[in-house]
């Protein structure tokens, strides 16, 4: 006698309700996971005397601030070197920007650089409405860093004084530098 035994196809339904619940609970823990570790983007505030150079400066300003920092090693090696701050004239024919008049730096706003006591750079703009004017003051000793000014009006002068409440008043704003793991630019609409 044979018996013959039935055995009916398994059901899909319960098998893809079960890969269901485990796929929701993966990514469930994913996204937890997620939010308690990722990294939060905290603005950093700045004074209202100051620009931040990531966000606040043109493409051109950007460019002859980056000139500036590199500019300032330079300078402190040559000031080491020398027992003296280089002069202007020094640093253009050193090939150094922003100091050299070049094609590239008559394209970020043609600056004409001089030399202002007790120890500044002053970078006057020919073209404000490409970038502004600057300044770059220099520690009084070679272990200080140096402070990056700017101003966007044609009016510019040469600052009497400088520290920083006479910037201030005198419409000068400190260019600062948040280095976060953001993006290194961000464009406002």
């Amino acid at each position: 006698m044979s018996r013959a035994q039935v055995i009916r196809p398994a059901g899909a339904g319960h098998e893809t309700l079960y890969v269901l619940l485990i796929s929701l609970l993966i990514v469930v823990l994913a996204a937890s996971v997620v939010l308690l570790r990722g990294e939060r983007e905290d603005e950093q505030t700045i004074a209202s005397h100051q620009i931040d150079a990531r966000r606040d400066l043109t493409a051109a300003e950007q460019g002859l601030y980056t000139d500036l920092r590199v500019a300032f090693d330079e300078i402190q090696l040559l000031r080491e070197e020398n027992a003296a701050v280089p002069s202007v004239q020094a640093l253009a024919e050193e090939g150094l920007p922003p100091f050299v008049v070049d094609a590239g730096s008559q394209s970020r706003g043609g600056h004409q650089w001089s030399w202002l006591e007790p120890g500044a750079y002053l970078g006057r703009s020919q073209a404000p409405e490409v970038a502004g004017s600057l300044l770059l003051i220099l520690p009084a000793d070679s272990t200080g860093q140096a402070d990056v000014w700017l101003r966007r009006d044609s009016a510019a002068m040469s600052p009497d004084d400088l520290g920083q409440t006479a910037l201030i008043a005198a419409g000068w704003q400190q260019v600062v530098s948040h280095y976060d793991a953001g993006v290194t630019r961000e464009h406002r609409h």
